[in-house]
């Protein structure tokens, strides 16, 4: 649980991510980001939240 709480502690510290949670599940984490336009948010999750240590791999699910 302690990686978790220093990958959820770098998230967080992210500009652009509203919120995050630890979820039990089949994700450790789970986060809410706020973005412009769709090449912003490919930025912010390739250039940013992959970068994290300790992300193996990321899902990207859109809500309007």
């Amino acid at each position: 649980m302690g990686k978790v709480i220093d990958v959820l502690a770098a998230i967080k510290a992210i500009p652009e991510v509203k919120s995050a949670h630890g979820v039990i599940g089949p994700y450790d984490i789970i986060a809410f980001i706020e973005f412009s336009d769709p090449e912003a948010l490919k930025s912010i999750i390739i250039d940013k939240i992959q970068k994290v240590p300790g992300i193996s791999r990321t899902l990207t699910c859109i809500a309007a």
